[in-house]
């Protein structure tokens, strides 16, 4: 029922991850009445879906203490969450309020032994292909610990997600001197150097060094990644404007467009947001992907097929694995790190 456009676009995203994924099954939370019509023209999810009805809907604007007051036990969100931790589905995916979503999966299926804090780790198209970052909003302000756990996560994911047997691994900083940085960073980038890790940590990475591929995992603390990730997709979307713009202001330009017309959907599908959609809560006792709520069918569908992968390779367990490892090893945090709203 989340997102800008409700069930039409949730469900359409659904059948088309079905038709792509012959062997998934389906469950449906939300307003039964409402998604009757999309599931009944849904092709690919006849014989394959579970439709549940729920009394309540999450506002997108709703606050998550709110939300976790209201929807307890009667929202689609919290009835979908629940599905995992009973084992009923392997992982959730929500269109819907981040913060609510986040508050539910934290209270329903709490952090692994270990985590102290969850992370959302997003995918980012590089130069040289995908990185994972994170933190990209769940954690605001996070303790050296805290970030060493989600290099950790981050090193997991990336592994499941991309089938890299040793994903490199870059703190995020002002710099890629070790004198730079604030106490935290600085701290976590000593601890991840000096630590026996299962990861290759290769030192602090600048802002400019995402979008070049420079390492496969980029570590930061949600404030600043939140703030980076939604700068570099604002600034994807301004160069495609500007790009249509400048096409079409001549006749000559114009010309030039159809020329190269093959270039530009490469390009345009390189940039396409839909195709990296899916940010993953890492750190929890299930799987759990929060699509953007603004996404089209294809980029649900694809936040789906995020989740199945995560699911095929075993990412909680092997987050679960990778941390109980290394926990001994650890400081105790500073706990400064709050959950993002």
């Amino acid at each position: 029922m989340g997102g800008d456009h409700g069930p039409v676009v949730t469900i359409a995203g659904v059948d088309l991850a079905a038709q792509r994924h012959p062997d998934a099954r389906f469950m449906l939370f939300g307003d039964a009445g409402a998604m009757a019509v999309p599931v009944a023209k849904a092709k690919y999810l006849q014989g394959r879906v579970e439709v549940h009805n729920a009394e309540v809907t999450v506002a997108m604007d709703e606050k998550p203490s709110q939300a976790l007051r209201r929807g307890r036990n009667r929202s689609g969100m919290w009835l979908a969450i629940d599905a995992v931790r009973k084992a009923e589905a392997k992982a959730v995916v929500s269109a819907g309020n981040t913060g609510a979503l986040m508050a539910m999966s934290r209270f329903v299926l709490r952090t692994l032994p270990g985590i102290e804090r969850p992370a959302i780790a997003a995918i980012w198209p590089t130069l040289t292909g995908e990185t994972i970052v994170l933190d990209v909003g769940a954690t605001v302000g996070a303790d050296a610990r805290q970030l060493v756990e989600f290099a950790i996560m981050g090193e997991a994911m990336s592994s499941c997600l991309f089938g890299k047997e040793h994903p490199t691994v870059g703190l995020l900083n002002i710099g890629t001197e070790e004198v730079k940085g604030n106490d935290s960073v600085k701290e976590a980038g000593r601890l991840l150097r000096e630590m026996k890790l299962p990861l290759r940590y290769e030192g602090f990475v600048e802002g400019d060094d995402i979008g070049k591929g420079k390492v496969d995992v980029v570590v930061t603390e949600g404030f600043t990644g939140n703030v980076a990730i939604k700068t570099a997709e604002g600034t994807a979307r301004m160069i495609n404007t500007f790009m249509r713009q400048a096409v079409m202001s001549t006749m000559v330009s114009k010309l030039g467009a159809l020329l190269a017309s093959g270039a530009f959907t490469k390009l345009r599908d390189r940039l396409d947001p839909r195709k990296h959609n899916g940010g993953v809560f890492l750190g929890l006792n299930g799987v759990v992907v929060k699509s953007h709520g603004s996404t089209d069918a294809l980029g649900f569908a694809r936040a789906i097929e995020v989740a199945i992968d995560m699911v095929r390779n075993g990412l909680t367990q092997r987050i679960a694995m990778d941390v109980a490892e290394v926990h001994g090893m650890l400081p105790l945090g500073d706990h400064h790190g709050e959950t993002a709203a």
